[in-house]
Order: C-alpha cells, then structure tokens, then sequence
C-alpha cells in the first residue's frame, strides 16, 4: 500500500509534463507521421527521468532543494532570473492548460467556454488553498490514473500494429518535415520548472523510495503519452479534438470520444495546478527555503506567487486569446533556463565535496547524463530560434 501511495505521490511529475501541449504534439505527430516518432517520446521520458532523479537525488541527500542550491552556488542574481523566467512561463502556459482542459470538457458538456474556465480555474484555486503539497500531489495523482485509463483502453482498442509500434520506438527516424515535432515530444516532457518541482516533493524522502516511486510513474506518464500518439494516428493527417472524438466514436463505439474528452480534460486540469503549484515551489527554493515561515505553504508569499500564475493564465482564459507576447518571452527564457539547469544539475551530480562518494555520478550516469545535457542544449537553441521567429511575426503583424 505504502508502495502505491508513493507512486501517486510521484505522479504529479506526470500531470505536470502531461498537459494539452503534450497531448497535441504527441497526437499530431502520431496523426501526421504514425509511429515513427515513437523514439523521440521514449527518449524524451528517459532524459525527463535522468534529470528528474538528479534534482530530487540532491534533495534527498543534501537536505537543500534546487533552488537552494543554485543560491548556496551562485548568489542572489541568478536565482532571481531563474524564478523570474519560471514564474513567467508557467503564467503564460496557465491559459493553455485551462483552455485544454475546457477543450476536453467541451466535447463531454454544452457549457460556455467562459463558464467553463471559470469552474476549472476555481476548483484549481481551491484544491491549491489546502496548502497540503502531499495531499495535493496523491490527489493529481489519481486523477493522473483516470487519463491513463482514459488513453490507454483508447489506444488499446484501436490495436496497433506491435510490430510497426516496436519498431517506432527502437528505430530513430526524423522523417521530412517532422523535425520540430521531435523538438516539441522531448520540449512537452523536459521543462525547468519540474525539475524545481521534483527537488521540492523530494524532501524527507529516502533514495530507493524516491527512485522507485519517480521511476514508475514517469515511465507510466511516458505510457501515457504513447497511447495519445497511436489514438492521434487514427486521425491520418491533421488534428481536430471534435474530429478525433467523432472518428473514435465511428471505430470504437460510443464512448470511445468520451474516453478521449475524459483524458484531455484530465491533462488540462492537472497541469493547470501543477503549474502554479511548481512557480510557488521553485520561488520557495530560490528566494528562502521549506523550513521558512515566511514561505510556509500558507504564507502569503507562497500563495501569492501560485496566486498570480493562476489568476493571469484564468484572465486570458476566459477571454480566450493567447498570450503572445508573453509566451514569445516565456519561450526565450526557457530557452535559456533548461540547458543552464541541466548544465548545473550535470556539475552538482560530480560534486563529491557536496554530494559524497556515493551519492555522486558513476561513468555511466555521466554519459547517460551529458547526452541528455547536450540534448537540452540544443533544445534550449532551438527554444530561442523559435522566440526570435515568433517576435518577427508579432512586430510584423503588429
């Protein structure tokens, strides 16, 4: 039982990194190219788990989350810029994961998108008030395992081929004009604000608990993300929710569209907490510490900070524009803060002084570990690439 518990605890990593984003980048990729970008989610959990267990590795074995110790190396400016970057960004993706939650909802109730909004943006705000992070987490776990269920009886009545599927996984293929997808399925898996988020759930934690629990439920989020591919390749070209609903429906029987709404609406509402939720977190870690009365999960700080994300991504929610601008910087900074984090995790990982002989990298978790780091960098290139193109398209359009 202990066991379960702890892999519901875990699998608010899940709902973090499985949002709307997710569910339509892995959706389209399977719609547009089939299976043959199955490699790059399995990639992506993998480098997802490599930098997860290091972060949460050093909490475990330090005491001191992340973000303290980004601090303890680094001072107070850099801190600064790393929450302000986390902090904007989870604001401005706030709107997205109620709009896909709402989109889900949408294709289940004849509700007003704005009455909609409001309600998911409501209960987020009233599960977040509790202040109780593990409770919090069980609770985003479970409803992680209603969106598997969802996906993955989905995807296994459509029956996929194993063969060609097996083959997707193992066989890495970057067929013409799929690159930025490939980009998006390790971009959507791998983002800086789990990481704080991860080091933050870490604490009082033991490392078998913490692996084993953090194992088996990204691994079960990267499940996850599969099935929302081969679902997607049912559609064979372009992505319309209605659409894919309506063409499941037609192939599998009523009820099958109504799995497909359940799941992304599960998406969106789980990441329209985690989001807020990890902003507060990683300000936490990086401006105080857990032990911090004044970042206590009541204090007015902490319930600021997650207060703002919310509130901001609710506003453009419901008058359901995106947030250009914002995302155009949001996309800078992370560009910028992923591989920098990575980068830091990778150094941490070799510091013998501060983790101990045992707890510090072997041979192998370092090659494991540099792939991952040179992957996030250029993931972090291409984030920048596509902030300066998406900033020309903006000034020009504007």
């Amino acid at each position: 039982m202990r066991r379960i518990l702890n892999i519901l605890f875990w699998s608010v990593i899940a709902a973090a990194f499985i949002g709307p984003g997710t569910v339509t980048t892995a959706a389209r990729a399977g719609s547009d190219f089939g299976y043959a970008l199955a490699w790059a989610l399995l990639f992506s959990v993998l480098a997802c788990l490599v930098l997860q267990e290091a972060s949460a590795r050093i909490t475990v074995l330090t005491g001191k989350e992340l973000g303290e110790a980004i601090r303890a190396r680094f001072g107070s400016w850099v801190p600064g810029l790393v929450a302000a970057g986390i902090i904007l960004g989870c604001a401005a993706y706030e709107a997205g994961n109620l709009l896909g939650g709402v989109a889900g909802a949408r294709l289940l109730v004849q509700v007003s998108p704005g009455v909609l909004t409001v309600m998911t943006g409501a209960a987020a705000a009233l599960l977040l008030a509790t202040g109780n992070t593990r409770w919090i987490a069980r609770s985003l776990g479970a409803l992680v395992a209603l969106m598997g269920v969802a996906f993955l009886i989905t995807a296994v009545r459509l029956g996929p081929d194993l063969f060609d599927l097996l083959s997707g996984l193992l066989i890495p293929r970057i067929p013409m004009g799929s690159t930025l997808l490939v980009l998006g399925l390790v971009g959507t898996t791998v983002v800086p604000y789990n990481l704080f988020l991860g080091s933050a759930l870490a604490r009082g934690s033991d490392l078998g608990e913490m692996r084993w629990g953090l194992g088996v439920a990204v691994m079960g989020g990267g499940a996850i993300s599969l099935a929302v591919l081969v679902v997607g390749s049912a559609l064979g070209g372009g992505l319309e929710y209605e659409k894919l609903a309506a063409i499941l429906d037609q192939r599998l029987g009523t009820g099958a569209g109504a799995s497909f709404a359940l799941g992304l609406f599960a998406a969106g509402f789980t990441s329209a907490i985690t989001a807020p939720l990890a902003a507060a977190l990683a300000a936490r870690s990086l401006f105080g510490g857990a032990g911090e009365a004044r970042w206590a999960p009541n204090s007015v700080r902490f319930r600021g900070v997650w207060l703002v994300v919310l509130v901001a991504g609710l506003a453009f929610g419901i008058a359901d524009v995106r947030p250009v601008p914002v995302i155009i910087l949001a996309q800078a900074f992370n560009g910028l803060l992923l591989p920098l984090v990575a980068v830091f995790l990778w150094l941490a990982m070799n510091d013998r002084q501060f983790l101990g002989d045992d707890g510090a990298n072997s041979s192998f978790q370092n090659v494991v570990m540099g792939a991952v780091v040179l992957a996030c960098i250029a993931l972090g290139l291409r984030g920048l690439a596509a902030a300066a193109e998406s900033a020309v398209r903006f000034i020009g359009g504007g």
